[in-house]
């Protein structure tokens, strides 16, 4: 009997160790937003620069067995064509820090998600501030229209495709669901308005800290 009791702890150890190698020791965190800005406002150095920041958050919050991705549109050019947002982050369903479900797929989180001030928490589970707050931190960078896709035509919404920290402009959400009026910009989490330039200050100037969302693709 003794024995028997023995080996069945082991066989747990080894089960518990066996979850650990495949991911299951890591964080079930699919979804949250940046707590920081690598300090030149809109300008990550492109898509791939901005996906690197959300991958390093997410690896030293303990997530980083997962590839993850900016939630930022970029727009066409002579080179490339436009790149929706929708269409970098996967299916879902996204979770946040605290396992608290996001949205369950890319309908979803573009028609009746659950990101407000609460739920949208950064990769150490911590609040970000919004209106009221000191600071205002809610412009969330996304460059997208409300369905998740790039804008079209001439009209850079991009900050130069995430490549600029001086003029420009980028479409910023708010993440707390509020604005200066209660009309649905406002309350948009990733079409609220655009940023007064690219540079760190003039995102802070109108309520922002560069921050960005950031979503587990697989």
């Amino acid at each position: 009997m003794k024995l028997a009791r023995i080996t069945l702890l082991g066989a747990g150890a080894l089960a518990l160790a066996a979850c650990a190698s495949l991911g299951g020791g890591s964080s079930p965190m699919s979804f949250f937003i940046t707590s920081v800005n690598p300090g030149k406002g809109a300008d990550f150095g492109g898509l791939e620069g901005a996906d690197r920041h959300c991958q390093a958050l997410a690896t030293a919050a303990g997530a980083g067995g997962r590839t993850w991705r900016a939630y930022l549109s970029a727009s066409a050019t002579a080179q490339s064509p436009a790149v929706n947002a929708r269409d970098r982050i996967g299916f879902g369903p996204w979770v946040n820090a605290k396992g608290e479900v996001i949205a369950r797929d890319v309908d979803e989180l573009h028609r009746a998600n659950r990101i407000n001030k609460q739920t949208a928490l950064t990769e150490k589970g911590t609040v970000i501030s919004g209106r009221g707050d000191t600071p205002n931190l809610h412009d969330i960078l996304t460059g997208s229209q409300p369905d998740g896709r790039a804008f079209g035509g001439n009209e850079d919404r991009t900050c130069g495709n995430w490549t600029r920290s001086g003029e420009g402009s980028a479409m910023v959400g708010h993440h707390d669901r509020i604005g200066l009026r209660d009309d649905e910009p406002s309350r948009s989490w990733n079409a609220s308005h655009p940023s007064r330039g690219c540079s760190l200050d003039a995102l802070k100037a109108t309520g922002g800290g560069g921050l960005l969302y950031c979503f587990a693709a697989r």
